[in-house]
């Protein structure tokens, strides 16, 4: 399982790009798809999520629908117009970040240092 602080800079653009795919999603089925497509790797907690959540709600880029569930209220969450223009932008940061750290952990000129 990967450490949490690695996962929380990427935890906003990791939820707008599930939420992109999805349609809409709630917190345990968010936690429950990022566990699946990492093979258990990255285990979210609510923790985390749920911060992630209200915030982006806030800022207007998401936007919530309570519904019963079970006798249950289940908060699902969606994007906005301005979250789904916002996905792109965000995908395409963290993409250049992880090349980035490619290139560190495996500079392919230079000395090695491993």
């Amino acid at each position: 399982m990967l450490q949490t602080d690695l996962i929380k800079g990427s935890l906003r653009t990791i939820v707008l790009k599930l939420l992109k795919e999805n349609g809409r999603m709630y917190g345990y089925e968010i936690t429950r798809r990022v566990e699946e497509l990492t093979s258990g790797k990255i285990k979210l907690t609510y923790g985390a999520l749920y911060p992630v959540l209200h915030k982006l709600e806030s800022e207007g880029v998401l936007v919530t629908e309570a519904e019963n569930f079970n006798n249950r209220i289940r908060i699902y969450y969606s994007l906005t117009e301005i979250g789904h223009s916002l996905v792109s932008e965000k995908v395409r940061e963290l993409m250049e970040f992880i090349e980035s750290l490619q290139g560190i952990v495996n500079p392919k000129t230079g000395p090695s240092y491993a």
